[in-house]
């Protein structure tokens, strides 16, 4: 099978674009929340201190610091719904052309190399190889021991699995590897990525494939309450937490999609932009390099929608960000400050 016509635009064509909307691709809306929300954060510091007094009955008490507080959190609050307002009337229009793209169509019938990031899941890769194996679009699965310490790549190899061991520790450096192994194979036009903890299925994939024609990254969320299993590691506090940072990043990015999950593995992607795409990517960045894979993506213009799929109850113990509420609020806030300030920092390897 011959290897897909690339639905990428040029070089030269991404720079024009670069440069014809250079300020509309600011993030003034996501800066202009910061702003406000640094705004209400002393408005409410006022606010405590306020109550305080009253509890006190103190009616003379902090009554200069209130007066200050609330002075000082107008001007982050003006600046926030200035760039906001700025963003929304003038910015949007441009910004959600520049993310719209009419993309090549996937020759047919579309093909899937499946890849499988694994450590230590011997208990459940067995059935995850065998699950994905039994698709029919699915050509083969590759599956990416991450330097496992029991019979993970032994119970991979004996479903079917095409098994690579990655030495480098670490689950950015795992899925990159997922990846670069995926995008070798010129007989598939898809690549999909996922894990090997039976958290996900293959059936889900025919979900996949309805989205696909619309972007070059489909992106599993797992933010739809009735398809979550009741007895999942994602607690509720994660729940919603992903919600939050995954509409930070749809703020950041504003008009070039809807947003609700920067947690999930399970995604699936053309093969033709997956090696620009990877040049983008740092395998060093750890258990936030979904988060990270999504806001490179998108800052570098590939188009991406988001695939409403089940989530089921892992099989074994969990090594992610979803170990507890305190390790995901880590993970989260790590998120948080990739998306602001840059991901070029020693805070994620």
């Amino acid at each position: 099978m011959a290897t897909p016509v690339s639905s990428r635009p040029s070089e030269t064509a991404v720079l024009t674009e670069t440069r014809r909307f250079g300020i509309e691709r600011l993030p003034f809306f996501y800066w202009g929340a910061w702003s406000v929300s640094c705004g209400l954060f002393i408005y409410g510091l006022a606010i405590a201190l306020s109550i305080t007094r009253l509890l006190l009955i103190q009616r003379g008490l902090f009554v200069d610091s209130i007066a200050r507080l609330l002075w000082i959190s107008g001007f982050p609050t003006t600046v926030g719904v200035a760039l906001i307002a700025l963003d929304l009337a003038l910015m949007l229009p441009a910004k959600r052309r520049l993310a719209r793209r009419t993309l090549v169509d996937l020759e047919q019938p579309a093909s899937i190399t499946v890849t499988l990031t694994a450590y230590n899941d011997e208990e459940s890769i067995g059935a995850a190889v065998r699950d994905f194996v039994a698709h029919p679009r699915v050509r083969r699965v590759i599956v990416v021991d991450n330097n496992s310490s029991d019979a993970t790549a032994e119970r991979a190899r004996e479903a079917g699995a095409i098994v690579h061991v990655e030495p480098a520790p670490g689950y950015g450096s795992c899925v990159y590897r997922c990846l670069s192994e995926g995008v070798k194979f010129e007989d598939t036009n898809l690549v999909a990525l996922c894990e090997g903890d039976m958290t996900f299925r293959a059936a889900d994939l025919d979900k996949f494939l309805a989205y696909q024609p619309h972007a070059e990254i489909v992106n599993g969320t797992r933010i739809v309450e009735q398809l979550r299993h009741y007895d999942t590691q994602l607690s509720t506090f994660m729940y919603y937490g992903n919600f939050v940072v995954g509409k930070m990043l749809e703020v950041k990015h504003l008009g070039k999609g809807t947003f609700t999950d920067v947690g999930t593995t399970y995604k699936v992607i053309r093969r033709d932009c997956l090696p620009g795409l990877l040049r983008h990517m740092d395998p060093r960045v750890n258990l936030e390099f979904n988060a990270h894979f999504l806001d490179r993506a998108l800052e570098h213009g590939y188009t991406m929608v988001e695939c409403p799929i089940t989530f089921h109850p892992r099989v074994g113990k969990s090594k992610g960000g979803n170990v507890n509420n305190l390790r995901a609020l880590k993970v989260g806030m790590r998120m948080i400050l990739g998306l602001s300030f840059g991901w070029r920092t020693p805070l994620f390897h």
